[in-house]
């Protein structure tokens, strides 16, 4: 009987740490609102307001529009992420290249109703990642499949109260979905001869929606310089589908499961120094620190987590070449959210962004932006384990970025 309680005990040890790879990619933050803050690494993207994609940072800014403006753009994230040097179980294991393309797009629309007030709508995305190990690979409990995706949806309105302060806020309404799968024959073996639930140890296929909200604020001290700070709430999303949990029972399909966002408060500046040059800059912070745990309604924790706070710092440049073309460029330093628990399904480091890009005005009302970024991430140690398996491997995740986008007044 000790023998057998010891047993389960490790079982649920071992689905406990498996989890932490599958939750860890459902709150990956993307930076990919647009093609003209991808050219600049989103420095001062919370007050630029050079087109309409500006409501994804600070509703707020919608008051420096003067006329109703649209953007519509795609932003590819091709990312090259490499899992080398890897043991299982001290046997050495063919190198894995998990990484892939993502293709996110995005609308916004700004109308100015008076000189007062301003309203605007968007459909972009804040977060989402993919990784997918091969089938063959020895340590699927510990790589498997992690494919998120979300899209929020923004209703945003702003109010100018003098020339030098608006404010603006909206509500965000969150469609996010997953596909989370864990597998190991022999461990699902000896889990089926005790609990009589057979496999796999997770395969997850859900979506839902949730509800957040933003605020912001602009100060005008001239029209050269300008200050924009903004919060986000992001909520608890609860998704619902297919729910398989080999130690909670098995199907949990009646349940949901409860993912943890994090909110983001975001602080940018802008200067004109002449005709011709500009210099912009942000820091925005995640607090990755409430991602604590992934659990489902029926209250069955998968995991918990010791994620910290994250932090953006970026700085950009604009140059007006003429009245047909303007260049820019930025630099970005993305501080890791994991601290001290790493995983080889989701690899994360401190990373750096270099990005770059430009306008062409076809006219004076409308024009085209295109924005590369290459990120580039860090070499980083990983060692996992459970009662009955370990894992360690040197991950590394860097990626290209490119955008396009088209923008136009009326």
């Amino acid at each position: 009987m000790n023998k057998k309680r010891l047993f389960t005990k490790s079982i649920l040890a071992l689905t406990v740490a498996m989890a932490s790879q599958q939750a860890a990619a459902a709150g990956f933050q993307l930076n990919s609102q647009s093609a003209t803050g991808l050219g600049r690494a989103f420095a001062g993207d919370a007050v630029i307001a050079d087109n309409a994609s500006v409501l994804s940072r600070n509703a707020a800014a919608m008051a420096l529009f003067d006329a109703p403006a649209i953007s519509l753009g795609l932003n590819v994230i091709d990312t090259d992420i490499n899992v080398k040097g890897i043991k299982y179980n001290g046997v050495d294991q063919a190198d894995q290249s998990v990484g892939g393309a993502s293709y996110v797009p995005n609308i916004y629309y700004i109308h100015p109703i008076n000189d007062k007030f301003t309203v605007g709508g968007g459909i972009y995305s804040n977060f989402g990642t993919k990784t997918e190990f091969d089938n063959d690979f020895a340590g699927n409990e510990f790589g498997g499949l992690t494919d998120v995706k979300s899209i929020n949806f923004a209703l945003s309105v702003a109010y100018r109260i003098n020339e030098q302060f608006s404010i603006g806020g909206g509500l965000d309404v969150i469609y996010g979905s997953g596909k989370l799968q864990r597998s190991n024959k022999n461990i699902e073996g000896m889990v089926a001869n005790l609990t009589k639930v057979k496999g796999p140890l997770l395969d997850v296929d859900a979506d839902g929606y949730a509800l957040g909200w933003n605020i912001g604020g602009v100060y005008e001290v001239n029209e050269d310089n300008r200050f924009g700070l903004s919060y986000r709430y992001s909520p608890d999303l609860e998704a619902k589908g297919d729910i398989h949990y080999q130690l909670g029972g098995g199907d949990l399909s009646d349940e949901k499961l409860n993912m943890p966002l994090p909110d983001m408060a975001e602080f940018s500046g802008f200067h004109k120094l002449n005709d011709q040059f500009a210099v912009h800059y942000s820091v925005q912070w995640i607090k990755w620190s409430e991602f604590d745990k992934l659990a489902t309604t029926g209250n069955k924790t998968l995991n918990t987590y010791e994620w910290k706070d994250g932090w953006h710092y970026a700085l950009g440049g604009t140059y007006y070449l003429n009245n047909d073309w303007e260049l820019r460029a930025g630099y970005m330093y993305d501080t890791s959210a994991q601290d001290q628990k790493t995983s080889i399904s989701v690899p994360d480091s401190d990373r750096q962004w270099l990005s770059g890009g430009f306008t062409y005005h076809i006219d004076s009302k409308s024009n085209i932006d295109f924005g590369l970024t290459y990120l580039m991430g860090k070499d980083i140690e990983v060692k996992e384990t459970t009662p009955f398996t370990q894992v360690t491997a040197t991950t590394r995740a860097d990626a290209w970025l490119y955008g396009v986008q088209y923008s136009r007044s009326f």
